[in-house]
């Protein structure tokens, strides 16, 4: 059976997000095949005929945000538990993880893709945080939301309870799950390598992980940091920044999503635009846990050199919400307030982040992230 038309008309604002950045006020769109046919007036389109149509007037359409950085289960149940003053929480959430059934899993799952596409994310990438992916699948069939999945693995001991495995075994087990799970949904799930970070994980482990990603033709994604005091061990050891350690080892690229990203520098930021990495940062978090965003965040710069920057909730327990709009409202003012410079992250770069460039950043950006005809009508 042939998928219905659809047809958006009187929309008060169209925010398309387009090669010219169009804003249609009155505007339609319509939809066919799970693909917008056509995008403009409404006068233009009103002998557009559809299957169903939904007046979307005094209403505003855009595309579908896209969190770069979401862990989707554990955090929820502890979501405002912690009080500001606690310290490190991880300690705490990854014990938490260790401990959760799949039925806790499933119910958390559910509770945050709800928030989630209730203010407007269409796709998010959960770090490797789901240990129990075929009890949270239907959760995921129900949301229609698209999904970036993972088995979080390291080789090296950390002070919290995450997942650690030999070398071989950690590389081999990322392998299954994307072939297990890739391509899932109808081509809705995505299944990416997930190392936790550079500090847990070996060299070895972490270019095998990146020729799995590369030899599946899909991603990989981390937490990722600098700083000056990260700086200084990384050049002790090993004679070269954090991010430039990345890029020796091979683990740097267009397919590559660093997480977080806070305090690099500017030989830094220039290597992630030499290899075509990303980064999803997380400004409600950052501004939450006291990162230094004014000494340390580098968002302008970033997207100066023209790196792809997501935008990322993190985890309700980090910025106590999933709602991307909030995310987008702090990455517009605090540089500003940061920079006293009003011209920092004006608004509609804001967007951008959480939504083409977000979707560029996943790798997504052919066929979503803007409302222009041939591309898949994911919409808010």
């Amino acid at each position: 059976m042939r998928d219905q038309s659809l047809k958006i008309e009187n929309a008060r604002y169209v925010v398309t997000v387009d090669t010219q950045r169009r804003i249609i006020q009155d505007g339609s769109i319509l939809i066919e095949g799970g693909r917008i046919s056509g995008v403009g007036k409404a006068a233009d389109l009103a002998g557009a005929r559809a299957d169903r149509v939904i007046d979307a007037r005094h209403r505003v359409v855009t595309p579908g945000f896209f969190n770069g950085h979401m862990h989707i289960s554990y955090a929820h149940a502890v979501r405002g538990i912690f009080p500001d003053d606690l310290g490190s929480p991880l300690v705490h959430v990854f014990n938490l993880q260790a401990a959760m059934t799949e039925e806790e899993e499933y119910y958390t799952s559910l509770l945050a893709i709800v928030e989630l596409v209730k203010n407007g994310t269409v796709c998010f990438v959960d770090p490797g945080s789901t240990k129990f992916p075929d009890a949270c699948l239907q959760a995921y069939t129900d949301a229609g939301i698209r999904v970036i999945l993972g088995e979080c693995v390291t080789d090296r001991e950390s002070p919290w309870s995450l997942p650690r495995y030999a070398t071989g075994e950690a590389v081999a087990r990322t392998a299954s799950f994307v072939q297990k799970w890739h391509g899932r949904l109808q081509g809705r799930l995505s299944a990416w390598a997930m190392p936790f970070s550079p500090e847990t994980c070996s060299a070895d482990m972490l270019r095998g992980l990146k020729q799995v990603a590369d030899e599946h033709r899909t991603g990989l994604t981390l937490h990722h940091g600098s700083g000056p005091q990260a700086r200084k061990e990384y050049l002790a050891r090993h004679g070269l920044r954090p991010t430039e350690y990345l890029e020796s080892i091979g683990t740097l690229g267009p397919n590559v999503l660093l997480a977080h990203a806070l305090g690099l520098d500017d030989a830094e930021i220039d290597c992630l635009a030499r290899t075509g990495t990303s980064v999803a940062m997380c400004p409600v978090t950052a501004a939450k846990g006291g990162r230094g965003v004014p000494e340390h965040g580098r968002m302008p710069e970033l997207l100066a050199k023209g790196v792809k920057v997501a935008l990322g909730c993190d985890s309700p327990n980090n910025s106590n919400h999933l709602d991307l709009v909030r995310s987008m409202n702090m990455a517009a003012v605090q540089y500003k307030d940061a920079r006293q410079d009003l011209r920092q992250i004006p608004a509609e770069t804001a967007l951008e982040m959480a939504t083409l460039i977000g979707a560029r950043a996943l790798g997504l950006g052919d066929e979503l992230g803007s409302i222009e005809p041939g591309k898949k009508a994911d919409l808010v």
